[in-house]
This record gives C-alpha cells, sequence and structure tokens, in this order.
C-alpha cells in the first residue's frame, strides 16, 4: 500500500473525506448529490483514499458507558532509558488490558496512557500491569470526572496552511 503524500489530494478528496468523516455510513447517492459526482467517481475515490492508506479503516463508535466502562484514567509513565525501551515499553503498556490509547511523550514523563474499565478494581489491576512492565519506575494517574470532548475527527483540525500543502503538485 503506498502511503498517501502532498500532491496526492485535490480539492474533492478533501471535500469527500470531510463528508465521510463525518458519517461513513453516508450513501454513495447522498454523496454524489452532496458534490455533484457520479457514484462510480465517489466510490474510485474512496478505494483510492483506502489504498493510499488516508482512510485506515470503518469502525462503529460505539458508547463505552453503555458496557459499563465508565472510568477513565490517565497515567503517566516514567521509565528507565534503555535501547529500544520506547517502542518496548510502549507496546508493552498498549497490551495491558483495558488501555485504549498510549503515547510516548516528551517532557517530564516518557508516556501516556489512557485506559477504560468499569471499576475501582479492574482500574487497579490495569496500574499494577502497567507498574509490572520491565523499565517502569514510576506512574502517576488522573481519573476522569466528566468527558468534555472526545472526537476523533482529523478534518476540523485541518488548517488552510496544511490543507494548501496538501493540494501542492
Amino acid at each position: 500500500m503506498a502511503q498517501a503524500k502532498v500532491g496526492d489530494f485535490d480539492e474533492m478528496d478533501l471535500e469527500l473525506l470531510r463528508c465521510i468523516e463525518a458519517d461513513f455510513d453516508v450513501s454513495l447517492e447522498t454523496l454524489s448529490d452532496e458534490l455533484d459526482l457520479s457514484k462510480s467517481a465517489i466510490h474510485y475515490r474512496l478505494n483510492n483514499l483506502k489504498e493510499s492508506g488516508v482512510i485506515r479503516g470503518v469502525t462503529a463508535d460505539l458508547d463505552p458507558v453503555s458496557f459499563g466502562l465508565d472510568m477513565v484514567a490517565i497515567t503517566e509513565v516514567a521509565v528507565t532509558h534503555e535501547q529500544g525501551y520506547s517502542e518496548d515499553i510502549g507496546t508493552s503498556l498498549a497490551a495491558v488490558e483495558g488501555v485504549e490509547q498510549v503515547y510516548y511523550t516528551m517532557g517530564d514523563v516518557d508516556f501516556v496512557a489512557i485506559s477504560r474499565v468499569q471499576d475501582r478494581t479492574q482500574m487497579n489491576e490495569v496500574i499494577e500491569d502497567m507498574v509490572a512492565i520491565d523499565g517502569v519506575n514510576e506512574t502517576s494517574s488522573r481519573f476522569v470526572m466528566d468527558e468534555i470532548k472526545s472526537d476523533p475527527q482529523i478534518m476540523p483540525s485541518v488548517s488552510d496552511d496544511v490543507e494548501a500543502q496538501l493540494l501542492e503538485e
């Protein structure tokens, strides 16, 4: 799969991405009407965006609270700096049951992990599993009281400058 790069996009691709990011379940017919393109042209563009890795998959946005997963923690992780530590420890953190996201960071801490579980007992198990990872020196967790915004959409964050760069040839 060839990775998309600057110049691989046109205005129509970006407009199509805006439409489907908000609702991937939208029909080809609706997209055709909104973008004034044929359904086959829409289908062709979607396939190209998938093959280039711009569209990485199609998933359902499930409500975690419906499954009782309403306890969220943001855990900062400090580690011993040895050869290959970022990949090894990052992979180990990501494998901990309940961990949804792991970020390798610069600053006072080395990693930030976002975990979602049902209760304090499960959260304690997550933290214990993190601390048990070879090379983890310290963790510090903050528990989310209320989720204000959780929006994984990319297109609203794409500035006009970035968009112009994407459209360069």
